[in-house]
């Protein structure tokens, strides 16, 4: 129902007011000016959302959105995060950060493997999800999966339920122990191809993110594990990795987590 302030006529009315009732007696005007005043609180009492909570700059980090409820400032943050709750949480706390867990690089791999083709929010929302489906991805445990745990995989709707995606996880758990006879632990295999700090770009933009989405480090990463059978290990995925666990810091200029990311990899010590 559209209701109109009760004082709306007084737009009307003073149009067609003559020469003489605009002089009107100052107890008049002063009625009229309260009339005026207390018309427009109310249109921005009921509007006052709209006027302030308006979406940052699209692919801004540094844009502050404020408030009008609570007059508190929104910190700026990556444009990629803002879609809702769980994406930010994603970016404040994990996204970036140096990570030397064997399980949780093999659960990254394994995801954005996953991901290939789909939105990671769509996997971050599912997470839970392939963590009971794949033994909160225990390597062991899942390189002895066999057909029936394929099956069950394959109807469990709470997954992406991609056969070559699914016997590729299996496989790459299996692929993960062959390394690891040779190599201390995961973390010390991936974070050797860390990019030396030099190739960094001194400013990380919307622009350069939305153009570097490889690097000749995940090209050699991604070369070394499809020689050793890994799947689903491409640049692009390889890159994504790398900007997750905190092998780059691709938070954008002006983003809060940024320099959180920096003085969590000061004191990081890179596995051997």
């Amino acid at each position: 129902m559209n209701e109109k302030p009760a004082c709306a006529g007084f737009f009307v009315s003073v149009a067609s007011r003559n020469a003489d009732q605009r002089m009107a007696a100052p107890g008049i005007l002063a009625q009229q000016a309260d009339c005026f005043i207390g018309c427009v609180a109310r249109i921005m009492s009921r509007y006052r959302h709209s006027f302030w909570s308006a979406s940052p700059m699209a692919g801004s980090s540094s844009t502050l959105a404020q408030s009008a409820d609570t007059n508190l400032i929104e910190p700026a943050r990556c444009s990629w995060c803002g879609a809702s709750a769980q994406y930010q949480h994603y970016h404040d706390n994990e996204w970036g950060f140096p990570v030397d867990d064997d399980r949780r690089l093999f659960e990254k791999v394994c995801l954005e493997g996953f991901q290939s083709g789909l939105s990671w929010i769509t996997i971050l929302r599912k997470r839970e999800a392939f963590r009971a489906a794949f033994a909160n991805f225990q390597i062991e445990q899942i390189a002895r999966f066999d057909d029936a745990d394929i099956q069950r995989l394959l109807a469990d709707a709470g997954i992406v339920r991609h056969r070559g995606k699914i016997e590729a996880t299996i496989n790459n758990a299996r692929c993960a122990l062959k390394l690891l006879e040779t190599e201390n632990s995961l973390a010390a295999y991936f974070w050797r191809f860390e990019p030396h700090p030099a190739s960094r770009p001194e400013l990380v933009t919307p622009d350069y993110l939305r153009t570097m989405t490889t690097s000749p480090e995940s090209n050699a990463l991604s070369r070394d594990l499809k020689k050793r059978g890994w799947r689903f290990v491409g640049p692009t995925t390889m890159y994504a990795l790398m900007q997750a666990m905190g092998l780059v810091n691709d938070h954008q200029e002006g983003c809060i987590t940024r320099q959180q990311v920096i003085s969590a990899r000061a004191t990081f010590v890179v596995p051997q």
